[in-house]
């Protein structure tokens, strides 16, 4: 039986001394009569100090009898969040509650505990948390909005042009004046480069092949399309999948790969680009690799916005995004996706 208690109390005092949280026994004059070395860290109070009241307990009303401090007062708390002063003379947001540990009746003694428990972090995570929300609305506004955009170019203004195009083919059958006629070929053949360049616009903003056939069908279609301006790189695709992505997945995958592909360009100064898609019993895998100059991934002048956008994107669709470069051997970016697959209703 001895052994016993002496062997909790061992394990009692191995808690006190290692647990996060801070631990305090108080008096009700609340005099610190121990304090574990989690409080001392949080606060900087010593022993025989002084608990000093929070925020809360120093502006709220209370009657004439009613004891300033609101722990105290109500003997036993779950939980209370407030502002605590510290020795360093800054405040703490913490999770306060407290137990009446003791009580001597004769002398109306009473004796504390009282738990501290640093909110910062938790702070700090619901920041990161509503300001992750925030940019993911935010992409996914900007999707809708370059979806309508693409639909109104093609649709809208693309249709207006060719109707315009076509009326001055039959305008042209008509007239015989051959200085007219030339004027009219050279208004028509602007007038076709007006109308590539929207269908242009609209490709970039949304491409119909990502929603009508999918990822790897858009994929195949974006490195035809920027071969046509750089014939000295070679592409390589390969992809083992055929399964439909989700629409949000499908959108977040194909910007990864565009801005790659254009950061490649720019600034690698690279003559092959590869692009492997895989699917396995992990989730989805896309590694996009090129041989070009590379780069100093730790210098911050590298930190671009085009990287922090592809691995925000990534981020949002939960999937997990690493990047490796070497200068003079080039750069390549991982990414991976567990939960990838078009839900079929």
């Amino acid at each position: 039986m001895i052994e016993s208690f002496s062997l909790e109390n061992k394990y009692l005092k191995q808690i006190f001394q290692n647990i996060q949280d801070g631990i305090i026994i108080m008096n009700q004059e609340r005099m610190i009569l121990m304090i574990n070395p989690s409080a001392e860290r949080l606060t900087g109070w010593k022993l025989q100090g002084k608990v000093p009241y929070c925020s809360f307990c120093v502006n709220r009303r209370r009657h004439e009898k009613e004891n300033k401090c609101y722990l105290i007062q109500n003997d036993e708390v779950p939980y209370f969040l407030s502002e605590m002063p510290t020795y360093h003379g800054k405040k703490i947001d913490v999770e306060m509650s407290t137990a009446l540990m003791f009580q001597d009746t004769m002398n109306n003694e009473k004796e504390y505990l009282l738990v501290l428990r640093d909110q910062s972090v938790k702070i700090k995570e619901d920041e990161a948390r509503i300001s992750k929300m925030m940019i993911k609305k935010l992409i996914e506004a900007q999707e809708t909005e370059h979806k309508r955009l693409a639909q109104e170019l093609h649709d809208g203004v693309g249709q207006s042009l060719f109707t315009i195009s076509v009326a001055l083919q039959a305008i042209e059958s008509y007239i015989y004046d051959e200085r007219l006629n030339a004027y009219i070929e050279e208004v028509r053949q602007e007038l076709e480069k007006a109308m590539n360049d929207i269908k242009s616009y609209a490709y970039e903003l949304r491409p119909q092949s990502l929603d009508q056939l999918g990822i790897v069908a858009a994929i195949q279609s974006l490195i035809n399309s920027v071969k046509r301006n750089n014939e000295n790189i070679t592409f390589l695709f390969e992809t083992n999948t055929e399964d439909r992505c989700n629409p949000t997945v499908s959108i977040n995958l194909y910007r990864v790969v565009q801005e790659a592909i254009y950061n490649c360009i720019k600034y690698a100064e690279a003559a092959t680009i590869s692009i492997i898609l895989h699917e396995s019993l992990d989730g989805l895998s896309l590694t996009i690799a090129d041989d070009g100059i590379g780069f100093n991934v730790k210098s911050p002048k590298n930190e671009g916005l085009g990287l922090k956008h592809m691995s925000e994107r990534i981020y949002q669709i939960g999937g997990e995004f690493s990047l490796e470069s070497q200068q003079t051997i080039g750069t390549k970016i991982f990414i991976t996706i567990p939960d990838w697959k078009e839900v079929v209703q």
